[in-house]
């Protein structure tokens, strides 16, 4: 695999100073970005971070220096069709896929960059919302992880039951008459942060965060995304639906939903972790969507419970597997 120096956005990011950015290409062809932050002293191991829908590496600055601040090294993926990895539509702020399955040669580009680039071992998995359902997409492949972390993962989206029948429907018909490129109902090209204000907000109590990631999109507006495409509204139906059928995968896994969750489907999380072997589930009082964005404390909690458990998976996953 070809890697090439990448653009990157020290400025809004706020992460460790020795970050390495590279662009790599899917099998398909599509250009996407990585970032690579070295573990500060002796490395434990390497964390695949996984964004969610609308993200991009920057975002992720905070999250990277928590984690190499304890002893691991940190790779981070633009997703195609979002920060400044290849978009696909004329519109560039319309989020577009037609099956899932094309995340999956995104990770497949990320698991071979950590070879090529010798990060050190073992791999694990951190996956925030949608990067949640192509990571666990991941796990059902047997990809190589040892322990594996939730934020908000999307193994369902929010909706009121009255309304899941006409998304299924609209979203399937749009691509048969030529229209699954139009904007999901009630979405646009505005991105979120950049639109709403910080009262009332779904992502994050914390308003020195909230402005943060505010700060980013407003200061490099190419990283923005607005609502998703039709296409990949059915896509993400689909795709959460046939995870649900399935057995939970025998991974070492943590678990993190807020309390105030209102963008991801919860039950759909406490489902499938209980019946996760060995699998932890935390619910984070006060926590909206972006656990990993808010006050410090619920940080610095989340960073040290995801650490210790990174350490100690080699031991659990032998277990589960000889269980």
């Amino acid at each position: 695999m070809t890697l090439t120096a990448a653009p990157y956005y020290a400025d809004v990011a706020d992460g460790p100073e020795d970050a390495r950015v590279f662009w790599v290409h899917a099998a398909d062809g599509v250009r996407i970005r990585l970032g690579h932050w070295p573990a500060k002293g002796i490395s434990q191991g390497t964390v695949l971070l996984m964004p969610g829908r609308t993200e991009y590496i920057e975002k992720y600055g905070r999250t990277a220096r928590d984690l190499t601040e304890r002893g691991l090294d940190v790779l981070c993926i633009d997703w195609r069709g979002q920060g400044l990895a290849d978009r696909s539509l004329e519109d560039p702020r319309r989020g577009h896929v037609i099956h899932f399955d094309e995340y999956q040669a995104d990770l497949d580009a990320m698991m071979q960059a950590a070879t090529d680039l010798n990060l050190p071992k073992p791999l694990h998995m951190l996956a925030h919302s949608m990067g949640g359902c192509i990571g666990l997409r991941g796990l059902m492949r047997d990809l190589p992880f040892t322990g594996v972390a939730f934020s908000g993962p999307m193994w369902g989206i929010r909706m009121r039951v009255y309304t899941r029948p006409a998304a299924w429907a609209l979203s399937w018909s749009s691509g048969k008459v030529g229209l699954g490129h139009a904007y999901a109902p009630g979405t646009g090209a505005g991105s979120y942060v950049a639109t709403e204000p910080f009262e009332g907000n779904l992502l994050t109590g914390d308003i020195e965060m909230f402005e943060y990631m505010r700060r980013q999109i407003v200061t490099h507006p190419d990283l923005q995304l607005g609502g998703p495409s039709l296409n990949w509204l059915h896509a993400a139906l689909f795709e959460t639906r046939a995870l649900a059928r399935m057995a939970s995968p025998r991974y070492p896994c943590l678990t993190y939903v807020g309390s105030d969750e209102r963008i991801v489907d919860v039950p759909r999380i406490h489902q499938r972790m209980a019946r996760w072997p060995g699998g932890t589930l935390r619910v984070i009082d006060g926590g909206r969507h972006e656990m990993l964005m808010d006050n410090p404390e619920m940080r610095t909690a989340i960073a040290d419970e995801m650490a210790a458990h990174y350490l100690s998976a080699s031991d659990s996953k032998d277990a589960l597997l000889s269980a």
